[in-house]
């Protein structure tokens, strides 16, 4: 189902064309937001949608529940992490899986200079863990306008993802996302040589995304090594600590989320979150049987949810 969803061939045509806004997160760095706005964008909800490791707003994904959402009456933003999407140059730094701080940014940003009343965040995979570890950094100070959280395939245990993909059945996996990162970072060397100067050597050596994380991520983003940077930066830690409306939603085949994180008893202890995991769905996928809108089955799940938290009742 995953290698299904990534290769499927789909259209948006009830999505119209997004307008580029650009998010400053500290001096010196931005990420874009692709927006899709309503006529009357304040009497709307708005639905922030975070990419997984290695995409973008262009993700299917992110296209296919923008499309749903918009339908349905949200604000949308597909927003991309540092670097991705062809950002490179917004920014003299790296991603990674710790930077919740940059979610959160951009939700205040909206909230407070754009006075939009009704917000949600959706993450995928990376970006799930991402919206998890923002909720729970927020904690009680959450502000009231951000309504509910959804995390999709959520990397929640960054440790045992990385240990997943290294195993012999998830070949393919491992090898797509380590040559597209090398490959960024061959590209993000070259724009800033001093600041990322590779050492070809170790760089060469890099076989799986925990040697990556090893080689560049914990040299470039001050962790001490990968070990460190997964403990630092996998939302498990904080999921006691949410406490708005919160959708995970994972498979138990998902071949390199395991669902084990999942049954940690902070997750079944907070009256907060909600947990679907279908014994099947693959990494992000979820495609349904039955044809038409809700084959994606997962980016359904999203929009029904944001829209029973809503407190505009009416969305279009």
């Amino acid at each position: 189902m995953t290698i299904a969803a990534a290769f499927w061939r789909r259209k948006y045509p009830r999505l119209p064309k997004s307008n580029a806004r650009f998010f400053k997160l500290e001096e010196g760095t931005q990420v874009r937001g692709d927006c899709h706005w309503q006529g009357s964008r304040r009497l709307h909800p708005t639905l922030v949608l975070l990419h997984g490791l290695e995409g973008s707003s262009e993700s299917a994904y992110m296209f296919g529940t923008a499309e749903k959402a918009f339908v349905s009456g949200f604000n949308v933003i597909r927003l991309n992490q540092r670097n991705c999407g062809g950002t490179e140059k917004l920014t003299p730094t790296l991603y990674h899986s710790g930077l919740s701080g940059d979610i959160g940014a951009v939700l205040l940003e909206l909230i407070e200079k754009d006075s939009l009343p009704d917000i949600f965040a959706a993450g995928f995979s990376m970006g799930g863990n991402l919206v998890l570890k923002m909720a729970g950094e927020f904690g009680n100070a959450a502000p009231p306008e951000l309504r509910a959280i959804v995390a999709i395939a959520p990397a929640l245990d960054l440790a045992a993802c990385a240990d997943a993909l290294a195993q012999p059945r998830n070949f393919l996996y491992n090898r797509h996302f380590v040559k597209s990162l090398k490959k960024h970072m061959r590209y993000k060397s070259s724009l800033y040589p001093d600041l990322f100067p590779l050492e070809l050597s170790a760089f060469r050596r890099i076989k799986t995304v925990r040697d990556f994380d090893d080689v560049v991520t914990a040299r470039f983003c001050g962790f001490q090594n990968a070990a460190d940077y997964y403990r630092r930066s996998s939302a498990s830690n904080l999921i006691s600590a949410i406490k708005r409306p919160t959708l995970i939603l994972t498979a138990k085949d998902d071949p390199f989320v395991p669902f084990r994180p999942f049954q940690n008893s902070a997750i079944h202890e907070n009256s907060h979150i909600t947990l679907i995991a279908p014994p099947h769905g693959g990494h992000c996928a979820f495609i349904s049987e039955e044809s038409g809108a809700d084959r994606f089955w997962a980016e359904a799940k999203i929009v029904e949810f944001c829209l029973d938290k809503s407190s505009m009742k009416k969305v279009r």
